[in-house]
């Protein structure tokens, strides 16, 4: 500890401190604690009130079917082939 003097009185201040942190619980409920990889393979269209948002078509990767394709919108720029990472993969956009 160091002694400093802050106006009429003595102040104990520590010299270092240390911040222990750990990671919160894993998540249980619907949506699981692992977020599923999702490859987009067709842009379908532009959609939301003023167009912020794209219709994609993807491709679930860590899925033992390996032919299951569902319909997402996503916000933010997006082009054929990239990953996204879901955090649900039961519902599908309409």
């Amino acid at each position: 500890y160091q002694r400093r003097v802050h106006g009429r009185s003595n102040c104990i201040l520590p010299t270092s401190f240390t911040v222990t942190m750990s990671a919160p619980p894993a998540k249980e409920g619907p949506l699981g604690d692992q977020p599923k990889l999702a490859q987009v393979i067709k842009i379908m269209g532009r959609t939301g009130s003023r167009g912020g948002v794209t219709q994609v078509r993807v491709k679930i990767l860590d899925d033992n079917r390996s032919d299951r394709t569902i319909i997402r919108n996503v916000k933010g720029p997006v082009r054929v082939d990239d990953i996204l990472a879901l955090m649900e993969t039961e519902r599908e956009a309409r």
